[in-house]
């Protein structure tokens, strides 16, 4: 009942320095993200990319102050995706710490709160025609009050959207995407973006480029923030697997000595029993004996069934009285958020992601595969406040084992797969950054943060560098959740094709206006970064060396044709090699090697003058087939879908000669 979670295999396991930096404040009360953004107060459109926890919404009161104050703006109205939310931007003194103003919201502009839509509808309008400065609304009510507005009612205004990767550039499918469009482009509005993760579950950007352009970005990664707590040291990532139902296997990684959140799977998912109360009193059941309910707040207390000490449980799950749920929100944003005995477990289904604060929060455990990194990512961050007594955060995946006598089995495995790609990425988000450069002859400087890398091609356009800078981890997203690559980074496909010929064709998938040679340089940052991000750096006196597979390189020693060799993302399958029984990891391989990759025609169209250039550097000889080398081995493939490609044609314009003239030969 009570294991130690660090016996489970973690892909991710991340030590931090705890400098304190990122959560030191100074005269103004301001910490190390709030002064980022302080800088950049004068701009019209902000866009934040912070973790979540990282203190957004207090940045957000400083510059909204200030804009109201010092820059002609009339209002600030504050939208957030769900109304639990919306305490995040409650009324907040700032003056003690010394800035120059409170941020002080009424009551009556507090549209976060039961009532119906209508009601919120009229509220917000009266706002704009009244004399108040400060609203806290959701999505929804922005998007409704906007169907009886014009955009330029917006004059004046500064708009904050938080939880922004909600907006979608598809503006036909996305009301809220239109919606700033429209207020772009109708009215003198600032806008002030934010967001603790800027992937979308699908393959629409956020913004259409046009659009983000606008926007002065400040970004303020996980590294820095984690690395600059006082009290977490350390943060795991890992996943469990079971068999059968999720709730007889839960108690195996339930630590009850942990504060926990529990999310349960969506009911039209394959690891739902498809009843969801069913559910959590069964989970209730594994820990203990419910002894009562509290009417005042919902709050359930369970006796424990190993040492007899009575748990405190929110039920978030049940939905059927709004009244008691609205009761339970309220209690754990207030007494619960500051007093560590206040709750213990949270169960929850589609609440307590986004914005919810619980600063005790220690472990994450989150039952079946999640397609959307952001919900991941807002999951994870969930636990990853700082906070007195805590050293350590704990994310668990319990996922679903695949079964040879179940028909989806197909299915589980791509789950699997793609829930350690998940993994990854949040590896590589985590992880401290570096700066990449050519080594040269003579180069023999040891700059911290900086790798240089022989062969090594650095951004030579504006576009690259944009690249590099803002949509890294984005463009690994793409990457990552892309089936082929999934398919061909458990080993279906050698590290160097995986590198040279797979993510190049995804990086032009996303980036259909970058030239050969621009694909070439962010393909060789990414493939860079992900190694070294993947591997370890250690120094020994006054050289550095990062491991590679299975070895430690030295630093000075590395070129590009070395990174392009390994395959960075092999280490997660080798732990999932050894989290499972060796019957499930065949069932793995064979479901992989039932899908083989297959060349498309115009993959191969795309491949040719790479194909071209391959042929003349090795003395016109052709790429065989039996080669030993997969790069050589995938132009041959290619070579053969071509020809066949040719003599499809030249039948077809003998099918149409002959039909034009009966005596042409064939």
């Amino acid at each position: 009942m009570n294991p130690k979670l660090e016996e489970f295999k973690n892909i991710v396991d991340v030590t931090y320095a705890q400098n304190g930096t990122s959560v030191n404040t100074d005269a103004l009360g301001m910490r190390e993200i709030q002064r980022r953004v302080w800088e950049q107060r004068k701009h019209k459109y902000l866009l934040v990319k912070a973790p979540p926890a990282s203190g957004k919404s207090r940045a957000l009161m400083f510059i909204g102050l200030d804009k109201l104050y010092n820059q002609n703006r009339k209002k600030v109205i504050v939208t957030v995706p769900e109304r639990s939310i919306g305490a995040s931007f409650a009324s907040t003194n700032l003056k003690k710490s010394g800035f120059f103003a409170d941020w002080e919201v009424p009551d009556k502009n507090n549209l976060c709160t039961p009532g119906s839509s209508q009601s919120k509808v009229n509220a917000f309008v009266s706002f704009l025609n009244g004399r108040d400065s400060i609203l806290i609304c959701t999505h929804a009510t922005l998007r409704f009050a906007f169907e009886k507005l014009a955009p330029e009612a917006f004059n004046g205004i500064v708009l904050a959207i938080d939880e922004f990767h909600h907006v979608s550039a598809d503006l036909e499918a996305s009301r809220l995407g239109a919606l700033l469009h429209n207020i772009m482009v109708g009215s003198d509005a600032h806008i002030v973006a934010m967001t603790g993760s800027y992937f979308r579950g699908d393959s629409v950007p956020v913004l259409a480029p046009a659009d983000e352009a606008k926007f002065t970005p400040v970004t303020f990664n996980y590294y820095d923030q984690l690395n600059g707590y006082r009290y977490l040291k350390t943060l795991g990532i890992g996943h469990h697997f079971y068999r059968g139902r999720y709730t007889e296997a839960i108690g195996e990684v339930l630590d009850l000595d942990k504060k926990t959140i529990i999310h349960i799977p969506s009911v039209n998912s394959g690891e739902s029993t498809k009843d969801k109360m069913e559910e959590v009193n069964r989970i209730l059941d594994v820990i203990g004996n419910v002894e009562r309910t509290d009417p005042a707040t919902g709050i359930i207390e369970v006796r424990r069934h190993d040492n007899g000490r009575i748990l405190r449980v929110a039920d978030l799950v049940d939905d059927s009285n709004l009244t008691a749920r609205a009761r339970t929100l309220s209690y754990l944003s207030t007494v619960a958020a500051k007093e560590r005995g206040g709750i213990d477990i949270i169960i929850a289904l589609g609440m307590a992601k986004e914005g919810f604060d619980w600063p005790y929060a220690e472990h994450a455990l989150t039952v079946g595969y999640r397609a959307s990194l952001t919900e991941i990512i807002q999951i994870i961050g969930r636990v990853t406040r700082d906070c007195e007594d805590k050293p350590r955060a704990q994310f668990t995946n319990l996922l679903a084992e695949p079964d040879a006598s179940q028909a989806e089995t197909t299915v589980t495995v791509n789950n699997m797969l793609k829930a350690i790609t998940a993994s990854l990425l949040m590896e590589q988000v985590l992880a401290q950054n570096f700066e990449f450069k050519t080594k040269h002859n003579g180069d023999d400087e040891n700059e911290p943060g900086t790798l240089r890398i022989r062969g090594f091609k650095e951004p030579s356009t504006d576009r690259v560098r944009q690249i590099k800078t803002s949509d890294l981890n984005e463009l690994k997203a793409n990457i990552l959740q892309d089936d082929t690559f999934i398919r061909a980074a458990a080993g279906n496909l050698d590290a160097e094709a995986i590198n040279k010929i797979l993510i190049p064709k995804i990086i032009r998938n996303r980036y259909p206006d970058l030239s050969e040679a621009e694909i070439e340089e962010v393909r060789q940052h990414v493939v860079v970064d992900s190694v070294i991000k993947n591997g370890e750096v250690r120094e020994v006196g006054d050289k550095r060396f990062v491991r590679m597979g299975e070895k430690f390189v030295n630093i000075d020693d590395i070129h590009i044709n070395l990174i392009d060799s390994v395959n960075p993302f092999q280490r997660a399958f080798e732990v999932l090699s050894k989290s499972v029984t060796p019957n499930v990891l065949r069932l793995i391989a064979d479901s992989i090697a039932a899908t083989r990759i297959e060349i498309t025609p115009d993959d191969a169209l795309a491949l040719y003058p790479k194909i071209k250039l391959w042929v003349k550097t090795h003395a016109g000889k052709r790429p065989d087939r039996r080669s030993e080398n997969p790069t050589e081995r995938h132009y041959a493939e290619a070579l053969l879908v071509l020809q066949k490609l040719k003599r499809e044609k030249n039948l077809q314009q003998q099918a149409i000669s002959k039909q034009e003239d009966p005596e042409v030969e064939q």
